[in-house]
This record gives C-alpha cells, structure tokens and sequence, in this order.
C-alpha cells in the first residue's frame, strides 16, 4: 500500500478516479476559543499492490498534540480486490466534517492508519491571530 496523497482541505470530489481537491491547508488562524470549523474534508488518494488483497480497516484519528482524540475516530472498511490484469488498484476516500471544535491553540493531527498500522499523519496548526491596531 501506498499512500500518494493525504491532506486537509476546504473540499474534494473524485471524478471517475481522478481526485479534485480545493484549498488545502494546514494552518487555521483564530483571535478566540473554542474555535469550530464549519466544513473540512480529509482526501487520500491509496495506492494498492498485490499482496494488500482483502478486507482492510481504515480509521482517521482527529487527535490533539498529546494524541488525545477531538472527535470519534472514523472507521472506514476499505475491501481491495485487484484485478488479474491489474498490477495496482488507486481508490480515492473523501471524508467530510462538519462543525470541528479545537478547545484550543495547538498542534493537532489527522492519523490515518490501515489495519491499526500508522501510515501518514496530516498537520494542523491553530495560530493566534493578533489583535488589530
């Protein structure tokens, strides 16, 4: 398995397999807490190879800097098949999350694991944004 793309952005679409993402990021600027982002998406773009057939569990973890969670774990079962012509299989995941809260500045994380394996981990960082003179 290989992971060819993991980001935050605004939004994603997959377009019969092509992955369109808009606005990715990975900084958010505040002046208060808690602060709640009203719409984000996690895009992946996982790359499969022979040997990685099979029913597989990939989970997202939204976790803070000391790795404790700011939302329920999202469990996503991933079947992979490959074709007998096929020496890959590439499937796109779009995960979108409404009204985020971060209680306060910080490092946070999306870590994405397949099979409870860690495969790639996704920064944010929530700034302060300074007052205006």
């Amino acid at each position: 398995m290989n992971i060819q793309v993991a980001v935050l952005c605004d939004a994603a679409t997959d377009d019969h397999g092509k992955l369109n993402l808009l606005g990715a990021f990975d900084s958010i600027l505040a002046s208060q807490l808690p602060i709640v982002h009203p719409q984000c998406t996690v895009a992946l773009r996982v790359t499969f190879v022979s040997g990685d057939e099979g029913d597989r569990q990939l989970k997202l973890n939204f976790v803070d800097a000391d790795g404790k969670n700011i939302m329920p774990p999202i469990d996503i079962p991933v079947p992979v098949e490959l074709p007998d012509d096929a020496h890959f299989v590439t499937r796109n995941f779009i995960v979108n999350i409404q009204g985020l809260k971060f209680p306060e500045m910080g490092l946070y994380s999306v870590d994405v694991r397949l099979d409870d394996k860690s495969q790639a981990s996704i920064p944010l960082w929530i700034k302060n944004l300074p007052a205006q003179t």
